[in-house]
């Protein structure tokens, strides 16, 4: 009988901690408000989007949004430092996940295969990876001591493994963009671990020399196509791509047209009708919605096919916010972004740990980045990279990982007050 009734006081104990109730009241609103907005003008204009073919993705973004809203509620109730200790197992699971796109279950799609097929639907691997380096780098900085230089080469060590692998893996898919979206991520980490400042400068000097290196390849990538009377397409889709087999650097060459496409536009596509299509076609969409737009259902680019139906309601999501509400609902979206990236920053100052600092600093700096580029390549500001748009772009693995990122931003806030 003492047995139970100690049972029964740890439970009623447990049960207090996880649901009682001010723990309503001491969750952050700030975040969620932000998101359940995101996700509603999301599916609106998925909606609008696909309307003159009658596409169904508005209806499964509902689903991903209910699913991803339960995935943040547990999260939130869980203490984040549960995953301190269990950082290394997610890694893992999260590799054993990419190495299964190149198996049976892999799946194909537009020439890149970089999901896999899990019965109901296809999961796309390199979300999981992002989460899984967030919480292992970030288990690793929490764990080290910055002492002297040979304490900081060794934890650097260890983060250079922790993402080069996965990084490596996702790049074969391959996967540019969710490639590129770690480093930043990464480096702000770093940054707020207290990393010896002369790191942060041989870092820009590398980045100022991978740039050249890139610029360089660019320069003879443009010789290569003048000296051989091809466009950047017709080296791509008619030959083979045959700059590829000669370069030194390990970019396909429709990387290498982004890239090309972005920086001098008129020679990489001269007529616009080939590698920068969708950029244009974006910048125009945006441009005709004018100060307030055309309004909802009213835009004509996607309908009209000029804006593709394969990126409309992903990719170039915010073009058609663009068009149908003007630049007065594209401030008003990119200010809903700032209020929810910069409440990520707050909360990891309200940290009472370094784990959660990371954390919170690792999922805000992503956002921001994703933002950015997303936004940036919309209004022809960056190469397009198919980075989507938190909450607002179609994708059912996209939804849950941004869920999933934001859950651990409330897990934080909400458990700041169980340690001194």
């Amino acid at each position: 009988m003492w047995v139970l009734e100690v049972q029964q006081s740890v439970f009623d104990r447990q049960y207090q901690r996880l649901f009682k109730k001010e723990s309503l009241v001491d969750a952050d609103w700030i975040s969620p408000i932000c998101m359940f907005v995101l996700l509603v003008i999301g599916i609106a204009f998925i909606y609008s989007a696909q309307l003159s073919y009658g596409g169904g993705s508005w209806k499964r973004q509902i689903f991903w949004m209910v699913a991803g809203g339960g995935i943040y509620v547990a999260l939130a109730i869980t203490d984040y430092r549960i995953l301190l200790s269990k950082a290394h197992w997610i890694f893992l699971a999260a590799l054993t996940l990419l190495a299964l796109v190149h198996t049976p279950l892999g799946v194909t799609q537009m020439g890149a295969t970089r999901w896999i097929n899990v019965g109901i639907t296809n999961y796309q691997p390199s979300e999981a990876a992002k989460i899984s380096v967030l919480i292992m780098v970030a288990s690793v900085l929490a764990r080290s001591k910055f002492g002297g230089i040979n304490d900081s080469l060794i934890v650097l060590a260890k983060v250079a493994i922790v993402v080069c692998v996965p990084a490596s893996l996702i790049a074969t898919q391959p996967d540019l963009g969710t490639t590129l979206a770690m480093p930043p991520m990464i480096f702000a980490m770093l940054f707020a671990s207290n990393l010896n400042r002369r790191f942060f400068v041989g870092t820009s000097v590398v980045v100022a020399l991978v740039s050249a290196v890139v610029g360089l390849d660019i320069y003879r990538y443009h010789n290569f196509l003048e000296d051989r009377g091809i466009t950047a397409w017709e080296n791509a889709k008619v030959h083979g791509s045959l700059y590829e087999k000669e370069s030194k650097l390990p970019l396909r060459d429709y990387q290498r047209n982004r890239i090309y496409g972005f920086i001098a536009p008129d020679a990489a596509d001269p007529h616009g009708s080939q590698i920068t299509y969708n950029a244009k076609q974006s910048f125009i969409t945006v441009g005709i919605g004018g100060l307030m737009g055309k309004g909802w259902l009213e835009g004509t680019q996607a309908k009209l096919g000029y804006l593709p139906r394969t990126v409309a309601h992903n990719d170039f999501i915010f073009s058609i916010i663009g068009e149908e509400t003007g630049f007065i609902g594209g401030l008003i979206i990119l200010g809903i972004f700032t209020i929810l990236i910069a409440n990520g920053f707050r909360i990891a100052a309200l940290a009472r740990d370094h784990f959660g600092t990371l954390l919170c600093v690792g999922v805000s700096t992503l956002f921001l980045v994703h933002v950015f580029i997303n936004v940036g390549m919309t209004v022809g500001l960056a190469p397009v990279t198919g980075l989507p748009l938190p909450f607002l772009s179609y994708g059912g693995s996209f939804v849950l990982s941004c869920c999933i990122l934001q859950g651990l931003i409330q897990s934080v806030y909400r458990h700041r007050k169980n340690y001194s």
